[in-house]
C-alpha cells in the first residue's frame, strides 16, 4: 500500500523488562531475556515492542529514576546486548520503542550532584530550587504524586528542590536552555541508535507555571483518584508545554519513519487532543487512557468511544490503551469472564492498540505479601491503594518453578502469580481454545484485514442494553463485532443486514461456521467477529 505507515496500522506490545524473562538467573528480567523470547512475539503477531526503562539507575522507582540516560543498568545487560536486541527485532520485522523520561532524573545523576554541590554551580538552574516560604516550610503547597510535599529540603544549600514523584527524582528545569539542549541530545542518541520510536514518560509534567502559585484544593478532581488532594493546575499541562513538544517532534522527524508516543494521563478530551498539535506536529500517538477508567458496560464504553472519535483532530490517528504497568490488569479490572472480550474490543476498534505483556494469556493481578512490596507508591501511600506490584508480576511461561521466568534456584524480584501452573504460555500454546490462540487469531485477522486496521467504524443501533455492536468497513470487506457485556445469553435480530454471517472468531467455543443475522445467540460474556455481506447500511 503506497500510503502504509507502520505505526498507524500496527499493534504495540509493552514489555516491563524486569518481569518478562530472566536469562541469567538473578531473578530480574533482562534484555537478553527479551531476545530469547523474540520468536514468541513474532508468533503472537504484534508489530512493535515498547520496552520500559532499563537505563542506569539506583532503582528507587525501578528505572524511572535515571542516573545516566545513555547507559544501561548492568541488571539488564549492556549496550552490545541492546544493539543485538534491535538487530534481532528488525530481522523479524518487529519495531522497537524505548522509554524517554524527560521530567526528572535520579538524585544520583551527575547533573543533580553538580547542581547540589553549590548555589553558584553552572548546572544549578538545571533543576528547580526555591527558598522557603516567607512563613517557613515549602515554597508552595504542591504535592508529589507519590505522597507528601513535592519539595525536599536540602540542608547544605538551605533551599528546597522540586520533585513531583519521589524525592530521589528531582524535576529538571526545561526553561533552562542548556538543560533543554542536553535532554534533546538524549533523544538524538537513541534515535541514532536505530530505535523506531520513543514513548515519552509523564510528559504533562515537564513544564510548571513559572510563578509557582499554590494549586487549588479540590476534593473531586480526577487526580484525587490517585491520591492527590488538589487540582494540579500549575504543575501539569501548562500552555507553553506544546512549544516544547514541537521541539520533541522536530528531533524525531529528523529520522526516517519514527514515532513519538506520549503518556498524557489527561481526563478531558480537549486537553488530550492538543497533544496531537494544531498542525499534527506534536505526538503521533498521545495515549488515550479513558477506557481504562470506564466501567465495563455498554453505555459507558460506547459513550467514551464515540466522544473520543468526535473530538479527534482531522487527520489524527486514534489509539486505545486498556492495560499497562501502572493499572490493574484487564482480567482483574474488568473481570476474568470478560478478558477475551476486552481483547476483542481493543483489537477491533478503529485505532492503534497497545497490549500489555501477559494480557494475551489472561494474566491477573498477583498477590504481593506485605513484606515483599517493592513499589514506592505503595510503600509511601498505602492508604491510596495504588500499589503497582500486582500488575508487574513475572510473565508466566510454563508450569515449572517460577513459571519459567527465571531459574529454579533464583528468587524472582516479585512473586509469580499463584495461578501460573494453569495459566501460562506452554499450556495455552497446546490448547487451540486458549486465550493465547484467541489473541493470535485476532492479531492475524487484524494485520491481514484492512477492515480492521484501517476501515470505518459504525455502531449498530437498537441492540439489547447489554450488547455492543459495530461494523468495520473497508471497500468490499464488511465485518461485524458483537460483544455481550451481560451475565445472560441474548438472542439478536439485526435488521440492518441480510443473510448469514461467516464466523471469523468467537471468545467462546463455536462449532458453526456461519450464523443467521436474524437469529444470533450470544452466550454470556461472549464476543463474536463476523464477516457479513455488503448490504450493511452505513447511515448509523
Amino acid at each position: 500500500m503506497s500510503d502504509y505507515v507502520w505505526w498507524k496500522h500496527g499493534v504495540f506490545y509493552q514489555i516491563y523488562p524486569r518481569s518478562f524473562m530472566d536469562s541469567n538467573g538473578d531473578g530480574i528480567g533482562d534484555l537478553q531475556g527479551i531476545i530469547d523470547r523474540m520468536d514468541y512475539l513474532v508468533d503472537l503477531g504484534v508489530d512493535a515492542i515498547w520496552i520500559s526503562p532499563f537505563y542506569e539507575s539506583p532503582m528507587k522507582d525501578f528505572g524511572y529514576d535515571i542516573s545516566n540516560h545513555k547507559a544501561i543498568h548492568p541488571l539488564f545487560g549492556d549496550m552490545e546486548t541492546l544493539d543485538r536486541l534491535i538487530i534481532s527485532a528488525h530481522e523479524r520485522r518487529l519495531r522497537v520503542v524505548l522509554d524517554y523520561v524527560p521530567n526528572h532524573t535520579s538524585d544520583q545523576h551527575p547533573w543533580f550532584l553538580e547542581a547540589r554541590s553549590s548555589r553558584e554551580h553552572s548546572k544549578r538552574e538545571w533543576f528547580l530550587w526555591k527558598d522557603p516560604h516567607p512563613q517557613g516550610g515549602p515554597p508552595n503547597n504542591w504535592e508529589s504524586f507519590f505522597g507528601g510535599s513535592a519539595w525536599e529540603w536540602d540542608k547544605a544549600n538551605q533551599q528546597y528542590y522540586l520533585h513531583l514523584f519521589l524525592k530521589e527524582q528531582p524535576d529538571v528545569n526545561w526553561r533552562n536552555p542548556d538543560l533543554a539542549s542536553a535532554m534533546l541530545d538524549i533523544m538524538h542518541f537513541w534515535l541514532k541508535k536505530g530505535v523506531d520510536g520513543l514513548r515519552v514518560d509523564a510528559v504533562i509534567a515537564c513544564l510548571k507555571h513559572p510563578d509557582f502559585p499554590d494549586n487549588p484544593i479540590h476534593d473531586n478532581h480526577p487526580f484525587t483518584q490517585i491520591g492527590l488532594s488538589q487540582e494540579p493546575k500549575y504543575t501539569v499541562d501548562q500552555p507553553d508545554l506544546h512549544d516544547l513538544l514541537r521541539e520533541f517532534r522536530h528531533v524525531s522527524d529528523q529520522y526516517e519513519d519514527r514515532v513519538l508516543l506520549g503518556e498524557t494521563g489527561l481526563f478531558d478530551w480537549e486537553s488530550l487532543m492538543r497533544y496531537y498539535g494544531q498542525a499534527l506536529d506534536e505526538f503521533q500517538i498521545p495515549f488515550n487512557f479513558q477506557l481504562m477508567f470506564t466501567p465495563w458496560n455498554v453505555q459507558a464504553m460506547q459513550q467514551k468511544i464515540t466522544e473520543y472519535y468526535a473530538h479527534l483532530p482531522q487527520g489524527a490517528m486514534p489509539n486505545f490503551v486498556l492495560g499497562n504497568h501502572d493499572a490493574p490488569r484487564v482480567a482483574t479490572r474488568f473481570g476474568h469472564q470478560n478478558h477475551r472480550s476486552v481483547g476483542m474490543l481493543l483489537l477491533t476498534l478503529y485505532g492503534i492498540p497497545t497490549l500489555y505483556y501477559g494480557d494475551e494469556l489472561g494474566m491477573e493481578n498477583g498477590i504481593i505479601p506485605p513484606d515483599q512490596i517493592q513499589d514506592p507508591w505503595a510503600l509511601n501511600k498505602p492508604e491510596a491503594g495504588m500499589g503497582r506490584d500486582p500488575m508487574r508480576t513475572p510473565m508466566q511461561w510454563d508450569a515449572s518453578s517460577h513459571a519459567g521466568f527465571t531459574s529454579a534456584n533464583a528468587t524472582p524480584w516479585l512473586p509469580v502469580a499463584v495461578n501460573y501452573k494453569e495459566c501460562n504460555v506452554d499450556i495455552q500454546r497446546k490448547d487451540p481454545q486458549s486465550t493465547l490462540h484467541f489473541y493470535k487469531k485476532l492479531l492475524h485477522l487484524r494485520r491481514t484485514s484492512p477492515a480492521l486496521h484501517r476501515g470505518n467504524l459504525n455502531f449498530l443501533k437498537g441492540l439489547p442494553e447489554n450488547i455492543l455492536g459495530y461494523a468495520r468497513l473497508w471497500e468490499a470487506q464488511h465485518w461485524l463485532v458483537l460483544i455481550n457485556f451481560g451475565e445472560d445469553s441474548c438472542l439478536l435480530n439485526l435488521p440492518e443486514v441480510e443473510g448469514d454471517g461467516k464466523v471469523l472468531l468467537s471468545s467462546h467455543s463455536r462449532d458453526e461456521t456461519s450464523v443467521s443475522l436474524k437469529n444470533i445467540e450470544l452466550e454470556p460474556h461472549e464476543s463474536l467477529l463476523l464477516e457479513i455481506g455488503a448490504s450493511f447500511t452505513e447511515d448509523h
